[in-house]
């Protein structure tokens, strides 16, 4: 332990070796990375069902925040070396970035705009206002922030303690996978929580607000740090300089575009009128680099889906894992897990068998494999909609609508749907499917049971559902037409419940803690939201108290349960099933998100390794902001082609996406195959060379003037 002395080992509070300084920067990255992540888990589903928009605008939307989370660190970048320095920015974009984890939770509160108090927004222009405005401070924050906490850390060691500062990064990345992994398994949870003051609904306020606390906590624990922190005077940004090398040496090419000037080797060496030798060599080599960039932010466009289409795609999917109810969001925090496990297997097994193998696996080789994986988790996405799509119900398009038929009475009925569009016949205590019909052709429905018929004429029924009830009751026959007023699956895979009354008393019915008030004979409730899991029934008469043990319900479905006796203690019902629930299981993702995991290990982690052992040490930011900007570029190109498309089919799209990747891959691997790999480190020692060299001729030169002055 060294507290505050100013020896050459120590120069600032240390402990065994290390800055006491770098414990505040991981805390702080921990708590960052959980506020971000925790947010951006529950976002899209937030979007869907809380906004209430569709599944392409929340899609649209979720990627546009997160290309502007990876354009934002150019600026940050700027601001800390051109500006501020890395301490003030940090400071005050986390400021910034708190406030709009703030905004986000305030903007999710549903009591805010419920004057009415019915459990609904009533003005939700405000909340998406709100949700902008916090979306935008957050990206600027988070994305501010990113290229300067992990430099910030490394500048808190000295040059002797290169050890140490390699162990700080590998505690410091472990951080922000365990904020990341935490934060994806608690806010989903969170937000299936309910709360409210006037209604109680999914409790958004709680799942943004926690990373808000958190982010706030990450601010104060920063702070805290302050008076240990070695803080680097800003020096301007390498970015800078080299943009202007670059515009200068186009604008001088531009200039002598004539013949008469003689060609040079590369367009950059126009720059050497104005700039030194070593930076146009390094901006070669750099720009080398980035050109392979531009294929790669294909891959960050499937792989930044997991957070959006993938979501979206678990909440058609039946979450039960025994004694576990997965939420869809919480799929999400299979790729983390996955990453802890893969990247050191990969490393210390795949890697190794390779090399043993006689495989030159060299790193272009592998982010082309990852390019393909990624392709072919959208491929495995695909198969797992299909069959999801084989268990989605089919509402009525415009033009049509569906009825079902209910037979509640104890003999056979038919029903004929005029004029001459269809006759069926419907067994005692039976409902049929929904059949779809004409709108525009179906006038008039004839009852038959027994020897009595009954006729209802029929109207207004387009892109609507019906159920037709019908029972022969003594020598008449009912038959009432309920307007079932379901369009779609349930949301957040939740499921839909009401009752008809068969029996000749009034009945008040309770399931779980829901009451659906007197139902009089042959009466229907309105359809109420229940979570999955039992829920116990029980029917109450003038006469009798009666009920059944539960009902176990699954994800997404929607029952119409028919009281047919109540007496003693035995309550007798019929289930029918108006929409199936969610048959296929998450699980089913988990080969998709284990491909992708795998392509991530071999794409993201050897392309940085690569990118680093290409351009000299001056220029790592350089190719830090070229690859979070490829992330970037990747979002945008989702929104491009999801919207430009106009797929129907979810499988499609996933297609697509797969062929598109394919197509980049091919490219990307006749891109490689004519890269030649340099070692900057080679290079730099010749241009080292260079300059001692010509400094000595200068000095000879001088001195030969100077024996020449005194002639």
């Amino acid at each position: 332990l060294c507290l505050n002395s100013y020896c050459h080992a120590c120069l600032q509070p240390s402990f065994f070796g290390y800055p006491i300084s770098i414990f505040f920067i991981v805390v702080n990255e921990f708590c960052e990375r959980f506020s971000y992540y925790g947010m951006r888990a529950v976002l899209v589903l937030y979007f869907k069902y809380f906004l209430h928009w569709d599944d392409n605008l929340s899609t649209a939307i979720y990627h546009t925040f997160v290309a502007l989370c990876y354009l934002t660190p150019i600026l940050g970048a700027l601001i800390a070396d051109s500006w501020l320095g890395k301490f003030k920015t940090i400071i005050s974009l986390s400021i910034v970035y708190t406030i709009g984890q703030a905004v986000m939770s305030i903007s999710s509160i549903n009591d805010l705009t419920d004057y009415n108090r019915d459990g609904t927004p009533d003005h939700i222009p405000v909340h998406i206002a709100l949700s902008i405005v916090g979306l935008i401070l957050i990206a600027l924050g988070t994305g501010g922030i990113k290229p300067c906490v992990s430099a910030f850390g490394g500048d808190q060691f000295d040059d002797e303690q290169e050890k140490q500062r390699t162990r700080f990064f590998s505690i410091f990345y472990l951080s922000i996978n365990a904020g990341s992994l935490i934060s994806t398994i608690v806010t989903p949870i969170l937000r299936g929580q309910e709360c409210g003051i006037h209604s109680k609904q999914r409790c958004y306020p709680l799942a943004f607000g926690v990373p808000a606390a958190l982010m706030a906590v990450s601010l104060i624990v920063f702070i805290i740090g302050s008076g240990m922190y070695k803080k680097v005077q800003p020096q301007g940004n390498i970015m800078v300089q080299v943009s202007k090398c670059i515009g200068f040496a186009i604008k001088n090419r531009f200039r002598h575009r004539s013949k008469e000037f003689p060609k040079r080797q590369h367009w950059l060496d126009w720059a050497s009128e104005k700039y030194d030798k070593r930076l146009i060599a390094q901006t070669k080599m750099v720009l080398k680099v980035l050109f392979l960039y531009i294929p790669l932010p294909m891959f960050w466009a499937l792989f930044d889906q997991q957070g959006s289409r993938w979501t979206l795609q678990a909440t058609t999917m039946d979450g039960n894992f025994g004694a576990v109810q997965i939420q869809p969001d919480q799929m999400q925090t299979v790729n983390p897990i996955l990453i802890i496990v893969m990247v050191p297997v990969v490393d210390a097994v795949i890697y190794p068998l390779i090399k043993k193998c006689g495989i030159n696996f060299t790193p272009l080789r592998k982010i082309t494999v990852g390019m393909f994986l990624a392709a072919l988790a959208f491929v495995a996405a695909a198969l797992v909609q299909v069959q999801i799509d084989k268990t989605l119900p089919v509402f009525p398009s415009a033009g049509q609508t569906q009825i079902k038929i209910i037979n509640l009475g104890s003999v056979d009925a038919t029903v004929q749907f005029e004029p001459g569009l269809q006759s069926v016949p419907v067994a005692p205590h039976v409902a049929t499917d929904y059949m779809t019909f004409d709108s525009s052709k179906l006038n008039l429905l004839n009852v038959t049971s027994g020897n009595q018929t009954v006729s209802q004429v029929v109207s207004s029924l387009e892109k609507k559902r019906h159920t037709l009830a019908v029972k022969n009751v003594g020598t008449t026959i009912e038959a009432e037409l309920l307007l079932d007023n379901v369009t779609s699956k349930p949301e957040e895979g939740n499921n839909l419940i009401r009752f008809i009354n068969n029996m000749a008393q009034t009945v008040n019915i309770t399931m779980g803690s829901t009451h659906f008030g007197p139902l009089e004979s042959l009466a229907a409730s309105n359809y109420e939201v229940f979570s999955g899991g039992r829920k116990a029934i029980i029917g109450n008469t003038s006469s009798s108290s009666c009920g059944i043990s539960s009902m176990k319900l699954g994800f997404g479905s929607a029952y119409t349960i028919v009281i047919n006796e109540c007496s003693g203690s035995s309550l007798e019902v019929t289930y029918v099933e108006d929409i199936p629930p969610n048959t296929v299981h998450m699980a089913w993702q988990i080969p998709q998100y284990f491909i992708i995991t795998c392509a991530e290990v071999f794409f993201s982690v050897t392309g940085l390794e690569f990118s680093y052992s290409q351009a000299p040490s001056s220029m790592k930011s350089v190719l830090q902001a070229g690859w979070l900007l490829t992330v970037a570029v990747g979002n945008i190109i989702v929104l491009i082609v999801a919207g430009a498309s106009r797929l129907s089919e979810q499988w499609a799209e996933y297609v697509l996406f797969a062929a598109l990747l394919l197509v980049v891959c091919i490219i990307f691997a006749v891109m490689a195959y004519f890269y030649t790999y340099v070692d900057p480190n080679e290079i730099e020692a010749q241009l080292d060379e260079e300059e001692k060299k010509q400094a000595k001729k200068d000095k000879d030169l001088e001195k030969e003037a100077e024996v020449v002055s005194r002639m």
